[in-house]
């Protein structure tokens, strides 16, 4: 079934991140055919038998107990979101998962809307759960160049960032934006991997996109909060702002993201040339004027 491989997938992957020396286990001789840890040696750390572990990933076992998965993910090193991932991928394949998955919602409401014009000239925008640009203000358009020049259905931010040539070169470092930005599709898709659009999502990427390929099977989980962000903006040159994330109630997912900058600072006069003149068009689902 579907949701027991990607349970199986999940595993492998962790597993091939782990090296014997990480996990307290000697490094042996000879050379090791595969990277990472073996299932024998996952299967004796996480106290388990090597058959049941070897049928728990290739999804011949549906069913390991809240136990086991805490087993496999202490011997896997797993942490905050990757760790409640393995949960429900586990609660998925056995049939127990009962939380309601997101739908992909589009029409932002006019509450919303509002909300983005009054939140001027902070630049902000709203994103669906797999990360599709549903509406900004107008600093919030400004802040990726070429985005909103794409069709409706093309403005995905993650998209944007491996497809787009100021994409490529927006943020720095781009790598460590890239990855974040493929953890958060991990995790919001992990429970559900075939919804249509993130599956046509992610598979254009995986065509298109090498970087995109290689760290999408890292299988790295990471739900998006705030933090900070560098810019090479090719509009208002360098600067560093802050962002929170906050989840939208009655929405089905959405998420309001809004930047920031310390007050009289450098990094905000920049933020502020991203603020148009004046009179020009509020918070829209369009193209920048």
């Amino acid at each position: 079934m579907a949701e027991a491989t990607e349970l199986g997938r999940y595993l492998r992957a962790r597993r091939a991140r782990i090296t014997p020396e990480e996990a307290g286990l000697p490094a042996g001789t000879g050379i090791r055919r595969t990277p990472g840890l073996r299932r024998e040696e996952l299967a004796t750390l996480a106290g388990v038998s090597v058959d049941y572990y070897t049928r728990l990933e290739r999804g011949r076992e549906t069913n390991p107990s809240p136990a086991v998965i805490d087993a496999l993910g202490r011997a896997l090193r797993l942490r905050g979101d990757a760790h409640e991932r393995l949960h429900d991928l586990a609660e998925l394949s056995s049939g127990r998962f009962t939380q309601p998955l997101p739908t992909t919602e589009q029409t932002v409401r006019e509450s919303v809307l509002h909300m983005l014009e009054a939140l001027r000239p902070l630049p902000a925008y709203v994103v669906s759960p797999h990360s599709y640009m549903l509406a900004a203000n107008p600093a919030g358009r400004r802040l990726m160049p070429g985005l909103w020049d794409w069709p409706p259905e093309q403005r995905n931010v993650t998209r944007y960032l491996f497809l787009h040539p100021v994409g490529r070169t927006l943020y720095v470092p781009w790598e460590e934006t890239v990855a974040q930005s493929v953890a958060h599709l991990r995790a919001v898709g992990g429970a559900d991997p075939d919804v249509p659009q993130l599956a046509a999502l992610v598979g254009e990427l995986l065509l298109k996109s090498p970087d995109f390929a290689r760290l999408w099977e890292r299988y790295d989980v990471r739900e998006r909060g705030g933090g900070t962000k560098n810019f090479a903006h090719p509009k208002v040159g360098a600067m560093t702002l802050s962002y929170e994330v906050m989840q939208l109630a009655r929405t089905g997912g959405q998420r309001l993201v809004v930047y920031q900058a310390p007050p009289g600072s450098a990094d905000e006069a920049a933020m502020l040339r991203l603020e148009p003149a004046a009179g020009a068009a509020g918070a829209s689902r369009g193209p920048e004027s």
